[in-house]
């Protein structure tokens, strides 16, 4: 029986490949869309919208850390595939008790390609998972120090202010396209009163459209806090989405970087 080792160090046995996966991440259900498992496929997140065909077809097993357990009980999955940050470490815990469990664990990039290599491998979709990570090792290349040093702080909530720091995927992207990220010094999503932001006085604030949904209107409401910084609002899911999505960021770039001259 085939063993694999998930990104915590749990160990997975599988007699056959998965029929039934279930996907409770967004990014981890497109990849596995794009990997061709379509059919075996057969639950997800309310949250993973994309591809559009992927979320019209599948049942949906609640969100990403309020999951139905009845309904994923329903489905009778042979494998569970889940994240670290993303879904909640007790109803997981659960999970892992009844069915088999795989976990990521993603802070970089390079833990992406790690997870995308892995999910082919066990899924029997090496050669599609190769294809895709050698895609985007050489997107990755090109846009290495795309940014020329600017200084940024990436808003990801809004009163309280949240943003992306250190020791999180987003801070990793951020860092290898060559921006300086203010929040450097802190720890994963820290909270930042005006005047702590005032003192940052960023160059750049990128404020996300997810999880809290940056419009126009708060532009402004930063702008009479930060009048000399550039604000612009970005796509979330390209900066935080790893997997084949990671595919997107060099187009995205080279379109943020018109918006910025």
């Amino acid at each position: 029986m085939p063993s694999y080792s998930d990104q915590l160090g749990n160990i997975i046995h599988l007699d056959t490949l998965p029929k039934r996966i279930i996907s409770l991440v967004p990014s981890q259900s497109e990849y596995l869309w794009d990997l061709g498992l379509h059919e075996e496929l057969i639950g997800i997140t309310k949250f993973c919208i994309h591809p559009d065909e992927m979320y019209q077809r599948m049942q949906r097993v609640g969100g990403t850390k309020q999951l139905d357990l009845e309904k994923i009980r329903a489905l009778k999955p042979d494998l569970i595939i889940g994240n670290k940050e993303e879904n909640d470490k007790d109803q997981i815990r659960i999970l892992q008790k009844e069915f088999r469990v795989w976990m990521s664990d993603i802070y970089t990039p390079a833990d992406a390609l790690n997870m995308m290599r892995d999910l082919g491998t066990m899924l029997g979709k090496e050669p599609q998972a190769k294809q895709w990570v050698s895609e985007i090792e050489s997107s990755l290349k090109t846009i290495k120090n795309y940014f020329e040093g600017q200084s940024l702080a990436y808003f990801i909530w809004s009163k309280p202010y949240l943003f992306a720091a250190r020791n999180t995927f987003i801070h990793a992207v951020l860092e290898h396209i060559g921006f300086k990220n203010v929040l450097h010094a802190y720890e994963r999503y820290p909270e930042l009163n005006e005047e702590e932001l005032r003192k940052l006085n960023p160059q750049l604030c990128f404020l996300s459209s997810e999880p809290f949904p940056f419009k126009e209107k708060h532009i402004k409401e930063i702008q009479d806090l930060l009048p000399k910084t550039k604000l612009l609002l970005v796509d979330g899911e390209v900066f935080s989405w790893y997997g084949s999505h990671l595919l997107k960021l060099e187009a995205y770039l080279h379109e943020l970087k018109k918006q910025l001259a």
